[in-house]
């Protein structure tokens, strides 16, 4: 293993730890902004990781040793599939780390086990979740294979690092059907982080909640670790976002002032998604469950116009 790929790993785990929470923030921030409110500090969900870390874990008598497991294998999976996500930089050798599958599936093994911490501790709130969340992915699933499939039909490759560097080289602007396939890769972005009209993260009520209802029997560090991996998550989706639609900033090469600059030009472009995101939630309103797949039907039809574009292209 190369030198190069083992900085890669290092720089690219680390960096996309240490700024989803400032993504969570954000979000939130323009949220309450436009509800009149003042809303968080932007460190707020560095404060609220660092105060469960030091609080104890509580287990319900009833819970086997899956929901003890989860936390770790949830934040494992998403720092994994960090790999498959160049933030800053593209690494020169791709050990097979980047293929958009071993992508794919990290992400569903880590939904799986948390649908079946869910399940575990017998608590309806829980099972409830757990039942919403394995419904809303038998639909979008389907649909996130094929929106990944038409990219991978349009650059010609299964591999996000190839992705990334070609359209670094020409820009979107060269192949405009990326940018349908940005407005399918944003719809997902919302469904798979369980956001508004899809999910409601800041809410607890049982009508509404599918998310937050598999993550009440946590506690403490467990919990931190679930709020952890799931901003991680989101960072991810957001990566892959922006390096597809505005690759600006990743660097050539892995020089000090290369990744320096390139960690700046994400954080940048991360921030103004992410208040993209907090004004989209904000003028939406939360989705009947029954009419969600509407919203999965537009990510698939966007990709649909992407694959037939390219065909007759």
């Amino acid at each position: 293993m190369s030198l190069n790929l083992v900085l890669y790993g290092l720089i690219n785990t680390a960096l996309a730890l240490l700024v989803s929470p400032l993504f969570i923030s954000l979000i939130k921030k323009v949220k309450a902004y436009a509800q009149g409110r003042v809303g968080p500090p932007l460190l707020q969900t560095y404060y609220q990781l660092y105060k469960l870390f030091k609080k104890e874990r509580v287990y319900s008598y009833q819970t086997s040793f899956i929901i003890r497991l989860t936390p770790y294998l949830s934040l494992v999976f998403m720092l994994v599939a960090s790999l498959s996500v160049p933030l800053v930089f593209i690494p020169a050798a791709d050990p097979g780390l980047g293929n958009i599958i071993l992508f794919l599936y990290l992400m569903v093994m880590s939904r799986f086990f948390m649908a079946l911490s869910g399940l575990d501790a017998g608590s309806s709130f829980g099972g409830m979740g757990s039942s919403r969340e394995m419904t809303i992915s038998a639909i979008i699933e389907p649909v996130v294979i094929i929106v990944f499939g038409a990219l991978a039909y349009v650059l010609q490759t299964t591999s996000l690092f190839d992705m990334f560097a070609q359209v670094r080289e020409s820009s979107f602007l060269s192949n405009p059907s990326l940018i349908l396939t940005g407005i399918s890769l944003f719809i997902i972005l919302i469904v798979e982080t369980s956001r508004i009209p899809v999910d409601n993260p800041e809410t607890h009520l049982e009508l509404t909640m599918i998310h937050e209802a598999m993550t009440l029997e946590y506690s403490g560090p467990d919990l931190a670790l679930i709020e952890l991996s799931h901003a991680l998550k989101q960072t991810l989706l957001m990566g892959v976002l922006l390096n597809i639609i505005a690759p600006w900033g990743l660097a050539a090469e892995s020089t000090a002032g290369g990744i320096a600059l390139a960690f700046l030009a994400f954080v940048i472009k991360g921030s103004l998604l992410a208040v993209g995101v907090g004004i989209f939630e904000s003028l939406m309103a939360k989705f009947r469950l029954f009419r969600v797949p509407g919203l999965f039907m537009l990510a698939f039809f966007f990709s649909f116009i992407t694959v037939i574009f390219k065909f007759l292209a």
